[in-house]
């Protein structure tokens, strides 16, 4: 029997067969995937093998070929990966420029890290309706980064609902992943967007503008127009994993374009000479936040080490 892992509890998976039926299902031994060293070897989103037992639960024996998947490093194991989904379309990533602040870092270690696994992103801007004049232009210029870059920026406010339409559209048809820092407004935006589903809201902490963790496990969520909205936990790291030093600029796509140019073809564009990415970030053609991202990134590649703070 096949069907489509729509729930993960962490020891066990609701999976939606094909004639409609959710059956609650569990890895059927040492089950692992070849070449991924993961803390959760099913995903959310995975096409599965099931065969039912007595009980009425069944046992996942095999996993389809996956089409793409998005991984981070396992925030305790940081040998190990943890993958947020799979076979996904477009992933939304909840950013805020304040009630809690989103650092660039983060948004740009989740960009590089979908870069590699070929998803495209679209950033949400949540909050607009909490915003300073000065904030709101300070939005408005982040935005402009990210659009110049090629990434789609929308910005909403899920709790007064501005914006929100223009999501619905993008949603349609398709298998999207939410995610974001804890505290963004996740839940309240999927909370619009599926008005049946009642996810779990928490208080931003006063005293450090900061989210708590309201989701603890992954779901696919039925979309009233057709499609899927993956929820994740939120995270306050995005530590990347199984990307390759020499890959890296190839997932800045401004950083790559430039690179071209370089006097060595395996710049790594921090001390060679005629580098043409240190040389476009003097000349404001890189933004300086873009290119410490990929400083901090190679960084963790040379130490070998999850970085939490971001």
């Amino acid at each position: 029997m096949k069907g489509l892992v729509i729930k993960n509890t962490g020891s066990w998976y609701s999976v939606l067969t094909d004639d409609g039926v959710v059956i609650e299902s569990k890895i059927k031994g040492n089950f692992r995937l070849k070449g991924i060293r993961s803390t959760n070897p099913v995903a959310v989103g995975d096409r599965v093998c099931i065969v039912k037992n007595a009980e009425g639960t069944a046992f996942i024996t095999e996993i389809e070929d996956r089409r793409n998947y998005i991984i981070r490093k396992s925030s305790n194991l940081s040998k190990q990966s943890h993958i947020l989904a799979a076979n996904v379309d477009q992933a939304f990533l909840i950013v805020t420029i304040n009630y809690p602040e989103t650092s660039t870092t983060f948004i740009d270690r989740f960009l590089a890290s979908a870069e590699a696994y070929r998803i495209p992103v679209v950033l949400i801007f949540n909050k607009t309706d909490l915003l300073s004049k000065e904030e709101r232009h300070y939005q408005q210029m982040m935005m402009e980064l990210y659009e110049t870059i090629g990434y789609q920026c929308v910005a909403i406010s899920a709790a007064t609902g501005e914006g929100t339409e223009e999501l619905k559209a993008l949603l349609k048809d398709k298998v999207t992943l939410f995610s974001g820092n804890s505290g963004v407004g996740k839940s309240t935006l999927l909370n619009l967007l599926i008005p049946d589903v009642n996810l779990r809201t928490a208080e931003i902490s006063e005293a450090h503008h900061t989210g708590m963790h309201t989701t603890t496990f992954s779901e696919m969520l039925p979309l009233p127009d057709g499609g899927w909205a993956i929820d994740t936990p939120g995270i306050k790291g995005f530590g990347t994993f199984d990307i390759e030093r020499g890959e890296l600029t190839g997932y800045f796509r401004e950083i790559f374009h430039f690179s071209k140019d370089c006097r060595f073809n395996n710049c790594t564009h921090t001390h060679e000479p005629n580098c043409a990415v240190r040389q476009a970030v003097e000349d404001h053609y890189i933004a300086e936040s873009r290119y410490n991202s990929y400083l901090s990134m190679l960084d963790d590649k040379d130490e070998g080490k999850y970085r939490e703070a971001y």
